[in-house]
């Protein structure tokens, strides 16, 4: 493929990471906080931040504020439309939610409450759709709620094993929405699920550890989930965003 044929999405969990997408020429990036949580909404500072530094690579925002299910309370789809405003003042191009209904299907009155909110901005229904039933009708929905994008894994723990309903989203969808592909994108896969499923948008972090420059840890305390990895920052790098790129030329 040419690289006009394609769209890469980093998922960078940081400033540091958006940065570095730039660098290795990614067209757009997904800037989440809470990474081990599946991300959720970054601070004001991350963003603000991301706006001033990333000028050839568009900034879009996941709004979700926290982790766990997609079912929302109205608090919480009152703060999520907040956070929407709040990316649509800052000159964010882009925003990433989606809400489900208790029995699983798409939730046609809260997303189209947020989508009233995003203005101008492009929308992304993110992986809310792997939990969701029906994917096609889901599909239908999303287009009908006036989403760009879909990011999803093809209802799988990840991408290379969602490749027939991957597939079938993308031929479903033709030109109507982007279909993304994404969760386990790396440089040895993405190649393999840009043929065999047609997509042309792909999402992933490309992250490596970068040492933490602490020279004393006290090693009786977590602050996260015990025995979980401190010692190390996951950034996203120049040169793997490249590589991963390259396998796509």
């Amino acid at each position: 493929m040419n690289r006009n044929e394609f769209e890469i999405e980093i998922c960078a969990n940081s400033v540091e990471s958006c940065v570095e997408a730039q660098l290795a020429g990614a067209d757009r990036v997904e800037l989440c906080a809470g990474i081990p949580e599946g991300g959720t909404t970054p601070s004001y500072g991350e963003i603000k931040m991301a706006r001033r530094l990333l000028k050839a690579t568009r900034l879009h925002v996941i709004i979700r504020n926290r982790g766990g299910d997609f079912l929302y309370s109205p608090l919480e789809i009152e703060r999520m439309a907040m956070d929407i405003d709040l990316c649509r003042e800052l000159g964010v191009d882009g925003v990433v939610f989606g809400c489900l209904t208790p029995d699983g299907f798409i939730d046609r009155e809260a997303n189209a409450l947020l989508m009233q909110h995003v203005g101008e901005m492009h929308a992304t229904f993110h992986r809310a759709f792997d939990r969701c039933c029906q994917p096609l009708q889901a599909l239908e929905d999303i287009i009908d709620l006036g989403f760009d994008r879909i990011l999803t894994s093809g209802q799988q723990p990840t991408a290379d094993q969602g490749i027939a309903l991957l597939r079938q989203l993308n031929e479903k969808a033709g030109e109507r929405l982007k279909i993304m592909a994404g969760c386990g994108v790396n440089e040895q896969n993405i190649a393999m699920i840009g043929r065999e499923t047609g997509v042309r948008n792909f999402h992933f972090s490309a992250r490596e550890p970068q040492p933490s420059r602490m020279t004393y840890f006290n090693p009786s305390v977590y602050m996260g989930a015990k025995g979980a990895e401190e010692a190390n920052l996951m950034l996203t790098t120049e040169q793997r965003v490249k590589n991963t790129i390259n396998q796509l030329l």
